[in-house]
């Protein structure tokens, strides 16, 4: 949780580095209904690649046991088969992040042990990714991404209370969605 500033600090730097007809700031709107704060800056490389850094982070715990706390960073570049910022877009994007969840009853998939344990860990992987930009106007504009790919899991498991005691600690390959948002975005001109 303490790396989160120094990302946000790259963020909006990276954001005025560039110049600033070029950069789009995003936020993906889904991310917020976790009450996970996010931003994410793009930039226009050429007429068709762009590079994005989107971050995101969750400090809050819901209750007793419950929390979803975590941060995670996407560096991503982008092919857009139109131009920047317009239509579709393929990309390669990274993933990596921190997380200590636990006492949340999600039902889904490996989820479902979230609701009587406590993992704490890190992640790290990459993925191919496709999406879609909407220009709304000249400033404003609607994107959806998705991207599938590969994770390495490493975490801790604890009992859920004050003082959980650790039950167990385990590493996971994990192939699938690594990727997913529908952002609001934000030209600067």
């Amino acid at each position: 949780m303490k790396k989160i500033p120094f990302v946000l600090f790259l963020l909006i730097g990276l954001s005025f580095c560039a110049y600033a007809q070029k950069t789009m700031l995003k936020t993906n709107i889904p991310y917020w209904l976790t009450a996970s704060p996010n931003l994410g800056a793009e930039v226009a490389v050429t007429d068709n690649v762009s590079i994005e850094l989107s971050a995101g982070f969750n400090p809050f715990k819901f209750g007793d046991d419950k929390q979803i706390k975590h941060w995670v960073v996407w560096p991503e570049a982008r092919y857009w088969l139109n131009e920047t910022y317009n239509g579709h877009f393929f990309g390669l994007h990274g993933v990596g992040g921190q997380f200590n969840m636990g006492g949340v009853d999600i039902p889904i998939w490996k989820l479902k042990n979230l609701k009587d344990r406590r993992y704490d860990g890190s992640a790290i992987g990459f993925g191919v990714s496709y999406g879609y930009q909407w220009v709304l106007s000249s400033r404003w504009g609607l994107e959806a991404t998705l991207g599938v790919g590969y994770a390495r899991f490493d975490y801790d498991i604890y009992s859920l209370g004050e003082n959980g005691s650790k039950i167990g600690e385990n590493k996971k390959n994990y192939f699938g969605p690594t990727k997913g948002a529908i952002s609001i975005t934000y030209v600067i001109n």
